[in-house]
């Protein structure tokens, strides 16, 4: 009987602590679907930011893959578009010194080139700027810096647009100008988002 009464027992035990596991995974199961997965959250914050921008989707792709390092920032938000930015110009700027080097090429091509490269190296040189000041955006000199940060954006996008400028008459045919001038275009639409989203910055701290 008393063996008998072990195995019940036992049974029961096993029993209960068969049922508690199952509630509590039950109850984590609950709570997890209740509560978003912070990388889902991390994604939303960049979709909705990135409503605010001229060129929502491009602003989107370009910064959701980044979503672990952006978070739900507002300035590393703005930050990571200006990295993004400031690397598709100096990829940009890469190919077209190889291209203006290629042969084929005639000399008012090559002098449209090497302008453009010119007009993209200082967009590069305000970016970095830009980036560099943002790491420093805190105290009472925010409103300094981020003004500092507005005009070199600014001044970064008027370069990339008068690079586009050069190519939009008949200085170049072909395939080439196609690819030059859609590169130089997404750099723009890039750097436009950043500004976007550098304004929308300024405005929670205005």
């Amino acid at each position: 009987m008393k063996g008998s009464c072990n195995n019940h027992c036992h049974f029961q035990i096993v029993y209960c602590l068969i049922l508690i596991a199952l509630i509590t995974c039950s109850f984590i199961e609950s709570v997890s679907a209740a509560r978003p997965d912070a990388g889902e959250t991390n994604i939303e914050f960049i979709r909705t930011s990135c409503k605010s921008t001229t060129y929502p989707n491009l602003c989107f792709s370009s910064l959701s893959s980044r979503s672990s390092a952006i978070g739900v920032s507002p300035q590393l938000l703005a930050h990571e578009s200006l990295t993004v930015s400031l690397e598709t110009a100096q990829s940009t700027s890469a190919m077209m010194v190889k291209l203006a080097h290629s042969q084929g090429m005639t000399p008012r091509e090559i002098g449209a080139m090497r302008d453009c490269v010119e007009e993209l190296s200082d967009a590069v040189s305000g970016i970095k700027k830009s980036l560099g000041e943002m790491k420093e955006l805190r105290g009472k000199d925010f409103d300094l810096k981020m003004s500092d940060i507005q005009t070199w954006v600014s001044a970064a996008l008027t370069d990339e647009d008068t690079c586009t400028e050069g190519f939009a008459g008949k200085v170049m045919n072909g395939k080439v100008k196609t690819v030059v001038r859609e590169k130089i275009l997404e750099v723009a639409h890039m750097t436009s988002n950043a500004l976007a989203l550098i304004n929308s910055l300024a405005a929670l701290h205005g």
